[in-house]
């Protein structure tokens, strides 16, 4: 499903430098992806969606050599195959929680915006417990809600991998669990793979492995 090899990425200025030789994750497995904050950890999901581009190497999502393509076909392939839940949420926000779900669908036509899809993104919410804040702006929302939204976005499209950065970061023990059920089921009910990166170790039994991405890093002298 996912496929690593030969990488080296670095970005243009500062001493950041990821190697890896090897990376590998299993159609439908679940990864959590562990490691002390600036070792890569969002650089690798990025690079899985077709984000960022090494400057050395192969990387392969769902059968698609994404260091083959150029930008537009990588944008295309990530609108309707990844489901992306980023740190930062990445909102809009002037748009209601149901429109902000529904982004995918308006930012791109290969995607099918209908009555299933709606009804998809509503029972989603629901399970979430936004069902009542469906029209509500989401620069109104609490940051845990705004979480939950992003998720909601990320799982709405039914994509073949779901790429979670932090996604239970923002929210109290109780929305965690419910957050994390979530994300294990819809997953599991449509065979998707998930590489989540999580600080959270409380987290860590309920995925099939666990990457410590320190490994990888290599930071660079001046």
């Amino acid at each position: 499903m996912i496929e690593i090899s030969d990488l080296l990425f670095r970005y243009p200025e500062g001493t950041f430098s990821l190697r890896v030789p090897a990376f590998s994750v299993a159609e439908g497995e679940r990864i959590a992806v562990i490691g002390p904050s600036g070792s890569g950890k969002t650089t690798l999901l990025n690079l899985i969606a077709g984000i960022a581009t090494p400057l050395e190497g192969r990387v392969t999502t769902d059968g698609e050599e994404l260091t083959a393509l150029g930008e537009a076909d990588r944008r295309d392939f990530r609108v309707q195959r990844i489901g992306l839940v980023f740190q930062e949420f990445e909102l809009l926000e002037y748009l209601g929680v149901m429109d902000n779900m529904l982004l995918p669908y308006r930012v791109n036509d290969v995607l099918r915006l209908d009555g299933e899809a709606r009804e998809r993104a509503r029972r989603v919410a629901e399970r979430v417990g936004l069902a009542d804040k469906l029209d509500r702006n989401v620069d109104k929302l609490s940051q845990g809600e705004r979480q939950r939204v992003a998720l909601c976005r990320a799982l709405c499209t039914e994509p073949a991998v779901v790429l979670a950065d932090e996604p239970t970061g923002n929210l109290d023990p109780a929305n965690k669990g419910i957050v994390l059920e979530l994300l294990l089921e819809s997953v599991a009910a449509t065979g998707s793979t998930l590489v989540a990166v999580t600080h959270d170790h409380d987290l860590l039994p309920s995925f099939d492995r666990v990457v410590d991405f320190k490994q990888f890093y290599e930071p660079e002298t001046a």
